[in-house]
């Protein structure tokens, strides 16, 4: 099986890949209208209104709701859910153990920089395309909203060379550190996967934390149920004015499961399945709609003393 995507393609916050970013924004949004004490995350309505797309923009709003589309997506606003709430939680315990470097791969709409309590003294690092960055930080002035940490932006693409601009904008290798690669690793093709990871343990002291998410390898014949799932919640919502077509998004194929790559490299993980996450916050089991994304599991772990 083939994507369309390939090296050297381009995307905005509207369209391609980069419209994923959008969506999650738009799921926080809901997420956060619903329940704040699960997520509170009071910018991801304003900067999916400044993006612009006009069937995101009213799921964001709460102009309609995805029951009023007859979009089956409730389990796209229970995973905001979880999946924020962990990383939220990711970084406030990592910093409150004493970690005062963050960085944030791919960043998007994500506005930690702006909403978490950081403790004094957190540099939280944000490494994005350069109009993704630009966009983001001229869309939260204009509402007024500064940093709740000492923000800085690596504005370059993860295929470019990030780690020279991240040392630029003053990360310190030496110094300990806690990365998230969150909703991330499916957009990159099975080497890039890995060069990220070798690359994050390369720039991580001893201690260093990381969070992201390993996704089992397919089953024999799995990857077409797959893409049948990914191009029916397609058809969803382009009846709706969205154009999109997330198959052609991801990546295929098999590739190192995330965990065991990092455990092979140095860090010692602790997990737990999106299944367990949603029991845990008392929300609707999932179903397997051929997309296995039970079975997804967000890890987060510590580089130990000598790295492999």
């Amino acid at each position: 099986m083939t994507s369309d995507r390939h090296d050297g393609d381009t995307w905005d916050l509207a369209w391609s890949v980069g419209a994923t970013a959008t969506m999650d924004a738009a799921g926080r949004a809901i997420a956060t209208r619903a329940d704040r004490s699960l997520i509170d995350d009071p910018f991801a309505e304003p900067l999916v209104r400044a993006v612009g797309v006009d069937l995101l923009t009213r799921l964001a709003t709460g102009e309609v709701t995805p029951g009023d589309l007859g979009l089956a997506e409730q389990v796209w606003i229970d995973g905001a859910q979880v999946r924020t709430k962990f990383y939220d939680e990711f970084f406030l315990d990592a910093t409150g153990a004493g970690i005062t470097q963050v960085v944030i791969l791919a960043a998007g709409l994500d506005s930690r920089a702006y909403r978490l309590p950081w403790p004094p003294g957190t540099v939280v690092y944000e490494v994005d395309q350069p109009p993704v960055i630009a966009f983001k930080t001229r869309t939260l002035a204009e509402l007024g909203a500064a940093p709740t940490a000492d923000r800085r932006v690596a504005a370059v693409d993860l295929r470019d060379e990030w780690p020279t601009a991240l040392r630029t904008a003053g990360f310190d290798p030496a110094r300990q550190s806690a990365w998230s690669a969150e909703g991330l690793l499916g957009y990159l093709p099975p080497e890039a996967q890995d060069r990220l990871l070798d690359t994050i343990t390369e720039l991580s002291a001893p201690g260093s934390r990381v969070a992201t998410e390993s996704r089992p390898n397919p089953r024999p014949g799995e990857e077409g149920k797959t893409k049948d799932s990914l191009d029916r919640s397609s058809e969803s919502w382009r009846a709706h004015g969205f154009d999109t077509d997330m198959a052609r998004l991801r990546y295929f194929g098999e590739r190192n499961e995330a965990a065991p790559y990092l455990t092979d490299l140095g860090w010692a993980l602790t997990g737990t399945s999106i299944r367990d996450l949603f029991a845990a916050n008392n929300l609707p089991s999932l179903e397997d709609d051929g997309l296995r994304m039970g079975d997804v599991r967000y890890v987060s772990g510590v580089l130990g003393k000598t790295a492999k």
